[in-house]
């Protein structure tokens, strides 16, 4: 009975989600206050209708309702409860469900805390976010029910994809949804002022942060699936250049440049049209990464295996979508005139320079993806465009961003003084030829993405510190320190994340130049040398978990002649699934990982053992988790809150 309540619920979203789209678009272009008022109950109702149908949807993976074909397919009553739960959307339509949830949330949201927006604005955002909803759960009733039922309930399901019961990749659909979906608000504060033809200080104060949650979300989610495919798929790695991972990469690039962009709106009222273009193609990436993985047009781990009809109506969303946005931005750019000039040498420039690096690498990471997909429906070819080409293309324009972004935040707006802004970096620079220098020497014979990594990072993590220093004035020390506890959160939130991004490239670095790897066939009892560690497999035990079977090694580690300590990886077998897994152990350190994988049986006797010795690797992580928090610290500025300037914005109407 729920079930088909929560599937009633979803269609009265739908109907609501329609009046949200219409009646605010009509009340802001009539006049009507009553009518452009009506976005606020609607997206309110909206949410709490889908909130209903996911709940039910979530009760019925917990209680193993296996009369819900989705249910069936995708749970076990062996399962752990927290599997159960997270398997609500480890699987496309449960998954379809969660993206129109928090669509639903981020426009209830707007309405909420929008209260400083002007009324015409407000409607028009709301309407437009509406519309999104339309075309999502339209996508869901008609292509992608999850509330579908069997006529004759089975006794239990099918399982879960084994590969994705796991802590980690648990909670990434969730995260990576929050980013995804969260630029849609900037998609419809963009699509909003273009029907206005206005855009003011004022809208780049009101779109930084929604960009900044949906920035600070796909930041966690990209961080948490990297982490998950390190330790679980047990190839060592942390990045891939798989599709999927592209397809979330490309929008956290964007929305990265469309951060910086949005702040030259509102400090100088300038790139007015460059910042409007950014909002449209970050959603357009966002529903680029939806096509790929639930079209089935591209293969992947972490895709959705779907039919193409899927697909095609994803694809429609996205053509709808952006070709209309691009199509009323190509009608309004006259009316975006910039009014603030600026110097080549200026803190301006500097961010044109971010944007441009930034947009240049998501193109290269889009036409890396989707190339193959051209040659094979152009040329008939089938070709993989794999980690050398990302890392030969995409690398050098990190490197242009990390060498360029100490100096860009120390640059005066408007016009600055190149000799000014380099004067401070110059002991920096001495600190960072130095420490790469060392690193050379201590791993001489190495590849040279060491000691430039060790460089860069010390860049921009020096580069980040001093400018919080200098913002804090001059003076003794004490009152400098005391200043800079004062500082603005925004200030401090942008340090932060530069700081992250300074680690993470320098952990990315260390970790690829540094890495060693072993892999031999091990008996028990064998004792062998990896770098300076004695690795001994001690045993190989069969043991039965709560919804698999596993081999486990047990494997004797010891530094330098320390107390050893123990790893045991895995190699499991789900029987529901009838597929088998690899558990990797890792000993995880401030200074490296030890990571250990056990593979099959050798025809000769013994195991297939392999044994990575990782420098600095949890410090890629550490970087991300440090970014995010960047992202949270500038959201609680109280300017960003209430996004709202102190001064009435100055509209630019359209002709």
């Amino acid at each position: 009975m729920f079930i088909e309540l929560a599937h009633f619920a979803l269609i009265l979203a739908f109907v609501v989600a329609i009046a949200q789209t219409v009646v605010p678009l009509v009340g802001a272009a009539k006049g009507w206050r009553g009518w452009m008022a009506f976005a606020d109950p609607a997206a309110t109702s909206q949410l709490i209708l889908v909130t209903f149908a996911f709940a039910v949807l979530t009760w019925a993976f917990v209680v193993s309702d296996f009369s819900v074909a989705l249910v069936y397919a995708n749970s076990h009553t062996l399962k752990p409860m927290l599997y159960k739960v997270t398997g609500v959307w480890g699987n496309h339509e449960g998954s379809m469900l969660l993206w129109v949830l928090i669509l639903a949330l981020f426009g209830a949201s707007a309405a909420w805390f929008g209260g400083n927006l002007p009324a015409t604005l407000k409607a028009r955002v709301l309407a437009v976010q509406g519309s999104i909803s339309v075309a999502f759960i339209a996508f869901i009733l008609f292509t992608s029910n999850p509330f579908a039922r069997l006529a004759v309930p089975p006794l239990d399901g099918r399982d879960l994809n084994p590969l994705l019961q796991d802590p980690g990749l648990a909670f990434h659909p969730p995260f990576l949804y929050l980013g995804y979906v969260g630029l849609s608000m900037t998609f419809s504060f963009a699509v909003a002022a273009l029907i206005e033809g206005r855009v003011d200080a004022a809208w780049g104060r009101w779109v930084r942060p929604w960009t900044l949650a949906a920035w600070m979300f796909l930041t966690v989610g990209i961080a948490l699936g990297s982490w998950w495919a390190y330790y679980e798929l047990g190839w060592g790695g942390f990045w891939f250049w798989d599709p999927v991972e592209n397809a979330s990469f490309m929008p956290w690039l964007i929305a990265a440049a469309l951060l910086h962009s949005a702040i030259v709106v509102e400090k100088r009222e300038t790139l007015k049209s460059w910042t409007i273009l950014l909002a449209i193609l970050a959603f357009g990436f966002s529903l680029l990464g939806a096509f790929i993985v639930r079209s089935g047009v591209l293969t992947s781990v972490h895709a959705f295996a779907n039919d193409p009809e899927r697909g095609m109506f994803i694809l429609l969303i996205l053509g709808l979508y952006l070709g209309g946005a691009l199509t009323l931005f190509a009608a309004r750019a006259g009316a975006m005139q910039s009014q603030g000039a600026f110097g080549t040498v200026s803190r301006e420039s500097a961010l044109v320079l971010n944007n441009i690096l930034l947009a240049v690498s998501a193109f290269v990471v889009f036409i890396g993806t989707i190339w193959p997909l051209v040659a094979e429906m152009v040329f008939d070819r089938t070709l993989s465009v794999g980690p050398p080409f990302f890392d030969a293309a995409f690398t050098p324009f990190m490197v242009i961003l990390a060498i360029a972004l100490p100096l860009g935040s120390l640059l005066a707006w408007k016009r600055g003084k190149l000799g000014r802004a380099t004067g401070p970096l110059v002991g920096l620079v001495i600190l960072s030829v130095a420490l790469a220098g060392l690193a050379y020497a201590v791993y001489s014979g190495r590849s040279m993405v060491g000691p430039v990594g060790v460089a860069l990072g010390v860049w921009v993590v020096g580069g980040a510190l001093l400018d919080l220093w200098l913002r804090a004035g001059r003076g003794p020390v004490g009152d400098r320190l005391r200043r800079i506890t004062r500082l603005p959160r925004a200030d401090w939130g942008k340090s932060v994340a530069h700081l992250g991004m300074g680690v993470t490239v320098f952990g990315i670095a260390a970790m690829t130049a540094w890495n060693v790897e072993d892999i031999r066939v091990v008996n028990v009892g064998d004792t062998y040398e990896v770098g300076d560690y004695a690795v001994t497999l001690t045993a190989i035990d069969d043991i039965e978990g709560p919804n698999y079977l596993s081999t486990m090694a047990s494997l004797s580690i010891s530094h330098k002649g320390a107390e050893p300590f123990v790893l045991m990886p895995e190699k499991r077998f789900y029987p529901v699934a009838q597929m088998p897994t690899t558990e990797a152990a890792i000993d995880n350190g401030f200074l490296r990982d030890v990571y250990a994988v056990i593979g099959d049986p050798q025809a000769g006797g013994g195991y297939a053992v392999r044994v990575y010795l990782k420098p600095f690797a949890n410090w890629i992580w550490g970087g991300a988790i440090l970014m995010s928090l960047g992202g949270l610290i500038s959201l609680t500025d109280r300017r960003l809150r209430f996004a709202v300037g102190a001064r009435k914005p100055q509209a630019v109407a359209a002709e």
